[in-house]
Order: structure tokens, then sequence, then C-alpha cells
């Protein structure tokens, strides 16, 4: 047993002293530079860079060899290669790069920003993959572990005119990272989201959260806000909702929180799929304004049913791995601009989808803003993976702590998210059921409004023809879910699949997280053969029959949207290190199933309540 699991200790310390900054939230609504495009790019695969035993090799000094004498120096920034930020290296390298993992060193130069005043200023990363060591002019700033959650620094007393921005990225694999060594995606390595020099006053609002809930008195609008600064305490904050004729004030505590709490208007239109209203709100103060647009909804279960704005929805949805869709010259990546990320949404609605699952770790904070535009509901994941998670470490657990507060803080007024997943098909250990249960405390501590769910695929009781949910975990979870492969892992066929039954000893909602088969596009043959097309529409039309008879089952989010790199798909006639189980290609052509899949969901998007 590791010590305090049980207790749910509050959130450690020890990542937080790292130098990391509380994050300032919205940052699309703050004044803010832009630190992408091109930067100078070493590797270290010895991470001599960190060692310090000889300072003339010390990568992240700006040193420069003189032409005659000086002490020796094995690297030159000027001369080093040029990359790309945001971006992964594997695909900026022309091949020399695209399998390595291990530690690379970024350059860029920034002026500092004219002065107008009295200004704190952030280096601002959207993410890093996987650890993050930071040095500006030459002076470690902190370290960030965990590839896909913002991160950032305070840097108001270290700027100066020119100034050197040092970053180390180590994407090496290991046991006791989250996730671990053996993650079924693509590892793709460096700044792999936009960096910024973010800008606010001395006294600013680092975080706001505007949610609606339902009283017995009716629907209550609540907003929460935290400055950060020497006048955080006792400050007037102003909650301004132009649309719905709201403005009010309230006033800061000796902790610099203010909270604003009022009935909702009768004429507040909820945020649905059908359509996602979205309000512009102003939170401000006598130093600091921020802007958003904000959609009120509430997401709930009763019984078997999963209730939005109380009313009984079905989840058509589909997973995703943040990978671009390519084209014959570009075949993906991890370098998603907002045309990249509205592509692959724009897929998921025309399959029929309500519904995406961001597997298998946070997405960018781009996606979940257009999830908010474009009406789809989100499962956002954390990527405690599998077997391959030190579930007895308590720096592991940390890591994942701490990745979780990171997404909710970044997340939390998006009302397209409607669920935290803390797991992806773990153990049925003691120590993952006490890792997990502080992961989920945390989740209802900081955000009581969404659902709380995890991927599980184990069970105590099933056979190889009736599906029991019966995993411990399930009795700390709002929304089960679960992950079935059967008909392409293990001996059924996809013929066998309707006679599998599905039991449950929880009376909760439940959606079938994944279930596919690998199919390469273009391979065809008799339905029989599997790896082509043909498989893959048999396993849909079995899987999505045998579900449609389970009355909790309440969703589903097949696997996956479209085929994406992985370094455990060996075999090179069909998958050459691709995850085949994409109902499109990498390049956007879509089989056969898709139009199962697509079928389906226009039959229950056109009869709603027949559930």
């Amino acid at each position: 047993m590791v010590d305090g699991l049980l207790s749910h200790p509050p959130l450690p310390q020890e990542l937080r002293t790292q130098g990391l900054a509380p994050l300032p939230c919205n940052l699309y609504g703050r004044e803010r530079v832009d630190l992408s495009g091109t930067w100078q790019f070493l590797v270290d695969s010895v991470e001599r860079g960190l060692r310090n035993q000889y300072p003339r090799y010390t990568i992240p000094k700006d040193e420069k060899q003189a032409p005659v004498g000086g002490p020796l120096v094995e690297y030159d920034w000027d001369s080093a290669p040029d990359i790309t930020v945001p971006g992964d290296w594997n695909t900026q390298s022309n091949e020399r790069l695209f399998w390595y993992e291990g530690l690379g060193w970024y350059r860029r130069r920034f002026p500092a920003p004219p002065t107008s005043g009295d200004r704190r200023y952030f280096l601002y990363f959207e993410a890093a993959n996987y650890r993050a060591h930071v040095y500006l002019n030459g002076s470690p700033l902190g370290v960030h572990e965990g590839g896909f959650t913002p991160f950032a620094f305070e840097v108001t007393d270290k700027l100066v005119s020119d100034n050197s921005l040092v970053v180390g990225v180590n994407n090496r694999r290991q046991y006791g990272n989250v996730p671990g060594s053996d993650a079924d995606w693509f590892n793709y390595g460096g700044i792999t989201r936009p960096v910024w020099l973010v800008s606010t006053p001395p006294t600013f609002i680092q975080h706001a959260v505007v949610t609606l809930r339902d009283a017995e008195t009716g629907p209550i609008i609540t907003c929460t806000v935290t400055l950060d600064g020497r006048d955080a305490a006792d400050t007037p904050v102003t909650l301004r909702i132009p649309e719905l004729a709201i403005e009010l004030d309230a006033t800061t505590g000796a902790d610099g929180r203010a909270t604003i709490e009022l009935p909702a208007p009768r004429h507040l239109e909820r945020w649905s799929p059908e359509t996602p209203r979205l309000y512009p709100i102003v939170l401000s103060t006598a130093e600091d304004t921020i802007a958003d647009r904000i959609g009120f909804r509430t997401i709930a279960t009763r019984g078997h049913d999963v209730l939005l704005n109380g009313r009984s929805i079905y989840l058509r949805g589909i997973s995703i791995h943040e990978e671009r869709l390519g084209t014959r010259e570009d075949d993906g990546g991890r370098r998603l601009d907002w045309d990249d990320s509205r592509r692959l949404l724009t897929e998921a609605r025309a399959l029929g989808c309500n519904f995406v699952r961001l597997a298998h770790y946070p997405h960018s904070e781009k996606t979940t803003r257009l999830c908010d535009e474009l009406g789809l509901l989100v499962w956002s994941e954390i990527p405690v993976y599998q077997e391959d998670i030190a579930y007895d470490d308590p720096h592991t657990l940390e890591v994942a702590r701490q990745m979780l507060a990171e997404i909710i803080t970044r997340d939390q007024n998006r009302a397209s998210v409607v669920v935290w997943s803390v797991a992806n098909e773990t153990p049925l250990t003691e120590p993952r059921l006490r890792f997990l249960r502080t992961l989920i405390a945390d989740a209802r501590a900081q955000d009581s409004t969404r659902l709380i769910s995890a991927a599980l695929n184990r069970s105590i009781a099933s056979t190889l023809t009736e599906i029991v949910i019966d995993d411990p975990l399930g009795a700390d979870l709002d929304l089960l879910a679960y992950n079935t492969y059967a008909g392409w892992y293990g001996p059924l066929a996809p013929g066998d699949i309707t006679s599998i039954t599905w039991r449950s000893i929880y009376d909760k909602p439940m959606i079938l997280s994944e279930f596919g088969t690998d199919a390469k596009f273009g391979v065809h043959g008799v339905r029989e053969a599997r790896w082509t097309e043909e498989y893959q529409r048999w396993f849909y039309e079995q899987t999505i029959h045998n579900a449609n008879t389970v009355p909790w089952i309440r969703g589903l989010s097949p696997w996956i949207l479209k085929d994406f790199r992985s370094p455990r798909r060996y075999r090179t006639d069909y998958q050459n290190y691709w995850n085949r189980k994409g109902l499109i290609s990498e390049t956007g052509q879509r089989k056969l199933a898709w139009q199962v899949l697509h079928d389906f969901y226009q039959h229950q998007a056109d009869a709603p309540a027949a559930r």
C-alpha cells in the first residue's frame, strides 16, 4: 500500500515547486506574443547537456567558441539545424530522426516586449512531450513532466532586451512515466504545441469558472473567480453576459476568490449538439479584463440514462487520436493548426457523431474550443494506460494528478467537455484501484459538474460469450465504459458476436468505448478474410446489432476515426507501423464500415426517443 492513497491527500507540491507558475486562464483571450516559428535544434542522445559535468559541454548556455583560443565548445547554436515549433521532430527530419526517442534541445531568441506600464510576463507552453527543462538567458526556470498538458513559468523579472530561450525536451519512454513504455500510439517528440509570452497586469484573473446547475428552485449560474497578485484580496470583480442582460459584482476574500450566483434567465438557451449556443462573457477587475464564449448545459446520469440538459441522450461517438489527416505528400504528424483540428472534427460530424472520445491523452485547446463551436460532446482522458503504469509509485501518482489538474484547469469552461476519464484498460489490482480512486477524488473536488469515467476491459466473472461489468472501479464511476474486441482478438469471429450477452452489477449507463478491426483501405475480399474492408464492415454490423439489444448501453465510441501510427503494429503487408482500425485511412479515404456506423447514427438521430 502506498501511504496516503486511501485518504486522498491534497495535490502534492513536488511538481508545482519546480518553477511552475499558476496557469493564466483563457489563453486565447490574453495579450500574448507568439513564439512559434523557426527555432534551432540539437540532438543530445547521451543527455550531456543535463549532466553539467563539464561546463563547456552544457548545452543550455549561449557560449560560442572564440576563433582563436578560449574554451572548447562542441556545439554552436548559430549553425544548428532549423526546426519548426510547434511540431514533432519525427516528421520534420527527413527520416533522420523519425524513430528517435531521447533528449533534444531547442533555442530561439526573442526581444523583450515594449513596456507599457506595470506588467507581468509568463512563458506559456501548450505542450511539450514528455519532460521539458526550460532555461531563459542561461538560467533554469524549471521542469515540467507530461506530454499533453499546458504549463507556464513567470519571467517578469527575467526578461532582457535580447532573450535566449532554451528548452530541452525528452520523449524517451520508460516505466514510471504517464504513459509508460508501451503505449499503442506514436511517441512524437518535441514542442508539439505553440509557445507564448503572455502578458498580464500585476493582479490578474488567474482562473475563472462559469457553470450552470439545476437546483430545486431552478437553474443557477455560478461564476467563481480567482485572482493572482499583490492586490488579490478585497478586490471588486464584475461578471457581464450582455446577451442575457447580466451584470453582477462581487468582492474577493482574503484568498483572492469571489463567487457570483444568480438564477438563470428564462430565455437562456442551453448548449447542445443540435444547438451549440455560446454566449460572450466578460470578467473584469480594475486592472484586468478577459472575454470568452461559454455554453451553458448540464450533464448527469439517472439509472441507465445519460441526461444532457435533463433529457436522455444516446452518445453517437467516435474515438480520435491527435494526429492530423495527411495527404499524398504529408501523411500526418502531431502539429495540428485550427484547420487540421477542424478537418478531423468535421469528419466526425459527417459520420453523424454528437460525441468524441479524445484518446488517450488531453488533446489541444483548439480541439475542445472547436467542439464547443461544432456541437460535439467530449470525453477527455489522461494517459494512465494499460498495465505499464507504476501504480504503486508515489511519483507516478503525482504526475497523473498534476496532469488531471492541468487539463481540468484549462478546459473547465468548455461546455463540450462532459466526461473526465482517468484511465484506459487498467488491470484488476489493488494498487491500481487506490491509484485511480485518488484521481477520481481529485476530479470530483476540482470539478463536480461533469461525469467521471474510465475505459474498462477486465472482468472477474466474464466468459467467452457473457461479458460481465463487475470491475470494482465501476462503483466509483458515473458513466461505465467498456472496450471490446470480440471478433478480432480471441477465438470468436464476427458471426459469433450476436450470441454474446451482457450483464452489469451496476445500475448505471455504459458506452462501448472501443471496438474495431484492422482493415487497410483498398484491400478487399470475402467478409471472412481478415484485414479486408469487408471483414471490418461485417464486424461493425454484428457489434452494433448486439449493442443495440442492451438497454443500458447508451452510446458508442468505436476505435477509431482514422488510421494512426503505432510502433507496435509490425505486419508490413497491412500495417507497416500503422494501426489500421480507422474508419478512414490516414489520408482520409472512407472504408466500407464508415457507412455502417453512419447509417446507424442516422437512425439514432432520427428516432432519439425510441430508447
